[in-house]
């Protein structure tokens, strides 16, 4: 009879696990915005959440006329770029940030493609063979990934809509993910 007890309690755990691993973890998105919703600031600067809550956060996903961006607060400085990354469209906002060089750079999860936060900029390492004892150094593919300016103003956190005149290499995946959406982003 304790067996009996005993291996029914372990199928009961067996089929609570995994409902909870079918369910899995869901993403929150502690700010989400757009333009139609979104309270709207100083020069038509669009908040995306309030500057403690990120803060705390550490990195937050809003959306901006259905564009996704991911907001960094990094060394005391917000920093917000397009969430998918220009090389393959990897989430930006799952990836680790890491000092190259003495710059702050997001490292994408898919490819470890190296972008700066500040410039958007796309590094490499790379050599020089005509050099005697060619030594790997940091260099720059130019700006890749599209930036946003961010604003603080009474303790919330504004985003500029971005400029859509100039493109940049991030913007086919911002435009691809907006449209389509996660299917858009399986191969």
């Amino acid at each position: 009879m304790l067996d009996l007890i005993i291996l029914s309690i372990h199928y009961f755990i067996c089929i609570l696990i995994s409902i909870a691993i079918w369910r899995g973890p869901k993403e929150v998105d502690l700010h989400t915005s757009s333009t139609e919703t979104a309270e709207t600031g100083p020069d038509g600067l669009i908040c995306i959440g309030k500057e403690e809550n990120i803060k705390k956060a550490g990195r937050i996903t809003a959306k901006i006329d259905g564009r996704e961006i991911v907001v960094f607060y990094h060394d005391g400085k917000f920093h917000a770029l397009d969430s998918r990354c220009y090389h393959e469209g990897g989430p930006l906002c799952r990836g680790d940030i890491e000092d190259i060089d003495g710059q702050a750079c997001i490292v994408c999860p898919w490819h470890k493609f190296k972008i700066t936060l500040e410039t958007g900029e796309g590094l490499y390492e790379g050599i020089n063979p005509l050099e005697p004892s060619p030594t790997p150094k940091w260099q720059s593919k130019g700006v890749k990934q599209r930036i946003h300016k961010v604003t603080i103003d009474n303790g919330n956190v504004y985003v500029c809509p971005p400029d859509l005149s100039v493109s940049f290499d991030s913007d086919y995946f911002a435009e691809k993910y907006k449209i389509g959406g996660e299917a858009a982003m399986k191969k």
